[in-house]
């Protein structure tokens, strides 16, 4: 058996689902180059979301694939990533800066929401993106403390716009930065939307390809806001299995959806935990439930994540899992689950306004 044609050589690779990904290769991303010779198929793809470390991975199974399904005797892949805007909600115009706004929301706390969106980040940036956080907790900001930043302040040059901190290799912004760690926030609900936009706004985001937000709990005046008068390209829940958090986090999912904010999926965080001392996994929240919500919903299941010790003292420390410990197994389990994120962002319609120039008709 040997391949017919450069043709059914880029069908198959279009519809390949790279393994851990969800999607096939043709929603996420396109083939550049394509040739055959003597059976040897050599291909210049594109990825539209980061995944430096898994390259070597995709590029042995998309040439297992090749060698069983179409007969080539060999093949030579190679991947390049580019990372687009997709589109937002109404008639939003992009916040300068950031080409896509991921915000990462439960319905209900005490769900791990924050530890799962700084891992995300930090993974999204360890595989070749360019990683902002926005830490829209405006009552209980945490990023600083779990970034290492307490203490620190934004500088601002013009007296007008506030430059963003730098932590672990994310550009951060919260009002955590702007206030005593001990003072607490007795803002009502238009002071809070207030400091929320000028946080998005007025800080000089430097070229992000994804700006994550980390989401208080609930459905309220940011949820709102958000949904409103910021461009949010896709919108990530977490929950945990058990029933009392799913019931939350469904409300969360039906909310972004009335407001016409893509939900990308769901995480289900404290999925199961793992005794350090010997090795047994529990469900100690139960089971089921983001199952449950993914099939009533028709949403991907994005990621499980692991109850685990070390994740809380490495967070606490202000140096969470996905660079205090890369390789532990919490850790990959963050980097796959960035990585389906970032794919089921991807596969969303790609955004072409900010080619075009704004058309303005006058009368003569």
């Amino acid at each position: 058996m040997t391949v017919s044609s450069e043709s059914d050589a880029k069908k198959f690779l279009e519809s390949f689902e790279l393994e851990g990904v969800g999607h096939a290769l043709g929603e996420v991303g396109r083939i550049l180059d394509l040739t055959l010779a003597d059976d040897i198929v050599s291909a210049r793809i594109e990825l539209g979301f980061p995944a430096q470390s898994a390259h070597a991975a995709f590029t042995e199974q998309i040439c297992s694939a090749l060698r069983a399904e179409l007969g080539a005797s060999d093949a030579n892949i190679r991947f390049e990533t580019r990372i687009t805007a997709h589109t937002v909600q109404g008639n939003l115009k992009p916040v300068p800066g950031v080409k896509n706004i991921i915000a990462i929301a439960s319905g209900k706390g005490g769900v791990g929401k924050s530890t799962v969106a700084t891992n995300i980040a930090l993974a999204l940036a360890n595989e070749g993106a360019s990683v902002g956080m926005l830490d829209a907790d405006i009552y209980g900001p945490s990023q600083p403390h779990m970034l290492g930043l307490v203490g620190k302040r934004p500088i601002s040059e013009d007296g007008k716009s506030m430059q963003p901190l730098s932590g672990h290799g994310l550009q951060v912004m919260s009002i955590g930065f702007l206030i005593d760690p001990d003072q607490p926030m007795v803002w009502r609900g238009p002071m809070v939307t207030s400091a929320l936009n000028q946080l998005i706004h007025q800080t000089q985001w430097d070229d992000l390809d994804y700006l994550i937000v980390d989401m208080p709990p609930g459905t309220g005046d940011i949820q709102l806001t958000l949904s409103q008068k910021v461009p949010v390209s896709g919108v990530v829940i977490v929950t945990t299995p058990q029933n009392i958090a799913t019931l939350d986090a469904r409300k969360g999912l039906v909310m972004f959806r009335k407001v016409s904010i893509p939900v990308l999926g769901v995480v289900e965080n404290m999925s199961m935990h793992i005794c350090l001392s010997c090795g047994h996994e529990e469900s100690i929240f139960g089971a089921g439930g983001a199952e449950q919500m993914v099939a009533d919903f028709d949403v991907p299941l994005l990621g499980r994540l692991p109850l685990d010790a070390r994740i809380r003292e490495q967070t606490d420390s202000g140096t969470p899992t996905v660079i205090a410990a890369p390789e532990s197994a919490p850790a990959l389990a963050y980097r796959e689950t960035a990585r389906r994120i970032a794919a089921a962002q991807a596969a969303q319609r790609t955004d072409y306004s900010s080619k075009f120039g704004n058309i303005v008709v006058e009368e003569t």
